[in-house]
């Protein structure tokens, strides 16, 4: 089984405070973009909110668990261990809700390659890589939270046994590689209507 986990509960600082999952692109909110993609490949997808009040944005989505985070102020490994508590996958497809361009395809090859480890995570020539569009054993984060204190993404995976995959082997399902878009505030979306007013 798998499962989907969409990080939602971010302050959005860097977006002056603007819910960056209810900004639209090709007619459709980021956040129901991320849960039809999902939805395609995943058993169950699963949204985590910062809180109980923010919880309530997201009850109009259908086919949809939401759920708050468990410990505040870690960020997005607190969203992420909130979302293993509930999942029930063996494997989990991480992401950040400000990625709308998300590829199924992309994500499938993920979910194949992370047989064998603890994680599969894209990492670019830089060495710089994308734990936020990432595929997890759910066991291996479990063991992860119960063992030392991970307090940031760094700490997170360096306890994994980990299948880095060359963001260049993923153009073949994603020449531009759009999955890995990143939407921080409204500049970054209004460039993205721009240079690809069709998604």
């Amino acid at each position: 089984m798998r499962s989907g986990v969409i990080l939602a509960g971010g302050e959005a600082r860097r977006a002056g405070g603007m819910e960056k999952y209810f900004f639209s692109h090709c007619g459709e909110t980021f956040i129901s973009r991320l849960v039809s993609t999902l939805s395609e490949i995943v058993d169950e997808v699963i949204i985590v909110a910062r809180d109980n009040t923010q919880c309530q944005r997201f009850s109009g989505i259908a086919g949809v668990r939401v759920v708050p985070d468990r410990y505040k102020g870690l960020g997005p490994v607190g969203g992420i261990h909130a979302g293993v508590t509930e999942a029930n996958g063996d494997f989990i497809f991480a992401v950040a809700c400000d990625m709308p361009c998300v590829n199924g395809a992309v994500i499938e090859y993920l979910f194949r390659v992370a047989e064998g480890y603890d994680a599969a995570i894209p990492r670019w020539e830089n060495g710089m890589t994308e734990p936020l569009h990432a595929v997890y054993r759910r066991q291996a984060l479990v063991e992860r939270f119960e063992g030392d204190e991970a307090r940031s993404m760094r700490d997170l995976v360096a306890g994994l046994t980990t299948h880095y995959v060359d963001c260049s082997l993923l153009r073949r399902f994603d020449p531009d590689l759009m999955t890995f878009t990143n939407i921080n505030n409204a500049d970054d979306l209004a460039r993205l209507q721009t240079v690809f007013p069709e998604g």
